[in-house]
């Protein structure tokens, strides 16, 4: 805008006085819109035959207004939307917004050559106002003023900033980018583990931050020699802290120190450190603030740690629930694509190729009715028993036969196991949610080399039924339909038995791949991955694997909603 003014030919005898002020009112309209309003913004403006200057920002949020917090009673009183409508109504001699389908536009009119009344602000003072609303470094004398306008809202937006975030690292590397220099010239932040908790040798501070950059390392080894010591209980502080001046050079001899224990959950997580120098003491605003925010930063740690605690348990879950390795078979490659759609937790897809001795090889390509532990439960059931029963000399169907009796005798158990959670305390009964019956769709199969090809027998329990590519594209089906695993007592499976010959491929998915969505369309519909099969003809084993891969993540505009498996078997 100052930009346009200063160039166009018709406007060349605009008063400097009248640009600074629509300097500052725009800042100020924008500012609003962009803080409030979270939509795209179109700023107008036009200058008058009278001299006088309008301009308009406009945004897309209708519904909701401009805020004028002019009923303040005080600081504490303070929205956290902050002051800055003060500066529109002081500059401009009217104002306001204009409300249209969809949008609204907030507009103010500037009297010609600008604000005259002695009694308001210099264009330079308005334009020195219009700058605290930003978060700026503290300045002596000035932290109630900033406070006033921007404590609330600065604790929303370290709020949110700290909220999304699950690495303990991360969140006190944003502590310090929060306080310095806003709050403090410098601070650091040491964080306790239980041993510390139950009184191991402290370390020193995981962090350190200083405002100018040359100090950190003198600092660091300076806090190193004097670690804070908390008092005895759950107190968050404020506590006097040593000040380290003579690792702040001749312009930090002297300042204030004050440490924050971090405390979330009734369990200490570690402390902050804060320092500024040259003064007597912190004002209460700003202790009460870092308060605030140590809270926050508290909370933040804590939701980290559960989450790297979880993380930690899901990894070690899921690596328990897949084999480590795939088997190698005489005469035949493999390529598997694994994908879970939560990456911190267990899936409910599952894959196995094994040995099963006799010259057998058996794989497995599973998916379990819902996610997380109690599809992790039967994963657990389901893997091991495919290869004892294999292991053990069972066939294809009577494998099928008897997985299916174990998972109805263990949803029974978990039924009764309900049943007796109904228990009477105090003459109540007292309900509590047994665990669901989990069914699983399965396909399974048995494979013999021999010279010349391979003989697969296999079969399909409510699981995507598997595809043959012949050399010359040709796609048929090599099972049919049978019943989820888990849902009908003794259901008789059946088995197929077909020779894949050099060249064939075996192709086994999940339904994360023919359900993969794309608006109201499946990746399947039309015989979909029949069709991106046949398109494979001449590839290797891997490469389709990547082919079918890639075509199903190409397919949907968004992430994967499921876990995606995918096995293919190609006869060599």
């Amino acid at each position: 805008m100052r930009a346009a003014l200063a160039e166009g030919a018709e406007v060349s005898e605009v008063p400097a006085r009248l640009v600074d002020d629509a300097m500052a009112v725009v800042s100020e309209l924008v500012t609003n819109a962009v803080v409030h309003a979270g939509t795209d913004v179109q700023v107008d403006w036009l200058l008058e035959e009278t001299g006088a200057f309008v301009m308009e920002v406009g945004d897309r949020h209708p519904s909701r207004a401009p805020r004028d917090p002019l009923a303040a009673e005080g600081p504490y009183d303070t929205p956290e939307y902050g002051r800055g409508l003060r500066l529109v109504t002081t500059l401009a001699e009217s104002w306001g917004v204009t409300y249209r389908a969809g949008a609204k536009t907030v507009w103010a009119r500037l009297p010609p050559g600008g604000v005259e009344d002695p009694d308001t602000p210099a264009p330079d003072a308005a334009l020195e106002v219009a700058e605290d609303l930003a978060p700026q470094p503290h300045r002596a004398g000035g932290d109630r003023d900033w406070l006033g306008r921007g404590a609330l809202s600065f604790l929303a937006e370290a709020s949110d900033l700290l909220a999304g975030q699950l690495d303990e690292n991360l969140v006190t590397a944003l502590t310090g980018q929060l306080i310095v220099p806003r709050l403090a010239d410098w601070c650091a932040v040491w964080l306790e583990d239980e041993a510390t908790v139950r009184g191991g040798a402290a370390n020193g501070p995981d962090r350190v931050w200083h405002a100018s950059e040359n100090h950190i390392e003198e600092l660091r080894c300076a806090l190193e020699k004097e670690p804070p010591c908390p008092h005895e209980g759950l107190r968050s502080g404020p506590e006097p802290y040593p000040w380290p001046g003579h690792a702040l050079g001749p312009q930090g001899a002297e300042g204030t120190a004050l440490a924050y224990r971090l405390i979330a959950g009734g369990r200490p997580l570690g402390t902050l450190v804060i320092g500024r120098c040259g003064l007597l003491g912190f004002p209460d605003e700003v202790t009460g603030l870092v308060e605030d925010l140590g809270r926050r930063v508290a909370l933040a740690i804590g939701a980290a740690r559960q989450y790297a605690r979880q993380a930690t348990i899901s990894a070690v879950l899921q690596r328990g629930l897949l084999p480590g390795a795939v088997a190698e078979i005489p005469g035949v490659s493999s390529a598997l694509v694994y994908e879970p759609c939560d990456k911190g937790g267990p899936s409910g897809d599952f894959y196995d190729l094994f040995p099963a001795g006799d010259g057998r090889w058996c794989f497995a390509v599973g998916d379990v009715q819902g996610k997380g532990p109690e599809a992790a439960v039967v994963i657990g059931l389901a893997r091991p028993w495919l290869r004892l029963l294999a292991r053990e000399g069972y066939r294809v169907a009577d494998v099928l036969d008897r997985l299916n009796q174990l998972l109805l005798d263990d949803a029974t158990e978990a039924a009764d196991a309900a049943a007796r959670a109904l228990v009477a305390v105090g003459g109540r009964p007292m309900a509590a949610d047994g665990p669901q019956t989990r069914f699983l769709s399965l396909l399974y199969g048995e494979l013999t080399p021999y010279e010349g090809g391979v003989r697969c027998t296999l079969a399909s329990a409510g699981h995507p039924l598997p595809l043959v590519l012949s050399p010359d594209g040709t796609v048929r089906t090599a099972a049919g339909p049978q019943t989820l695993l888990g849902v009908v007592e003794d259901e008789t499976y059946t088995s197929e038995t077909l020779d894949l010959r050099p060249g064939d491929s075996l192709l086994c998915v999940t339904d994360g791949v023919t359900e993969r969505r794309s608006g109201s369309r499946q990746f399947d519909d039309g015989d979909g991955l029949a069709r991106a099969l046949s398109g494979c003809a001449g590839l290797s084993a891997e490469l389709i694997a990547e082919r079918i891969r890639r075509l199903v993540d190409d397919f949907g505009e968004g992430p994967p909603e499921d876990d995606l498996a995918l096995l293919v078997l190609q006869a060599e």
